[in-house]
């Protein structure tokens, strides 16, 4: 379901999506803030996808694994379990919400370029 069709009447989208963007560029500060460390958040996720695996759960969570569709690792949805992401979910987007995705990803693939000196492509045909 499209986060638009699931909030309240009245919410403004773009407040909603400004307020996301937001919480999600400075959760790590908010952690820090609380906690005066990072490594809780850190540690919280990875307990909950090693939790996953070793019971082979086959739960949806929000994880980074490479996608093929965009031929650069990203994080979305993923079914998770004793073999590891068997599933990428790529939710249902708006065509803005879509290109800005598309655009993330070709800013990574432009960085792992830039780091390996290869092209993802070549990379992933070696291993």
């Amino acid at each position: 379901m499209p986060i638009a069709d699931a909030l309240p009447a009245g919410t403004v989208i773009d407040e909603f999506r400004n307020g996301v963007e937001h919480d999600v560029r400075y959760a790590n500060i908010a952690i820090i803030e609380g906690n005066e460390a990072s490594q809780f958040g850190i540690g919280f996720i990875s307990a909950r996808i090693a939790e996953a695996v070793l019971h082979d759960e086959q739960a949806v969570l929000p994880i980074g694994a490479y996608n093929a569709k965009y031929g650069v690792t990203l994080s979305l949805p993923g079914v998770v379990g004793r073999q590891g992401v068997t599933r990428i979910l790529e939710p249902s987007m708006s065509n803005d919400e879509h290109e800005a995705l598309r655009r993330s990803a070709e800013v990574l693939r432009k960085a792992v370029r830039r780091i390996s000196g290869h092209s993802v492509a070549t990379e992933c045909s070696a291993a």
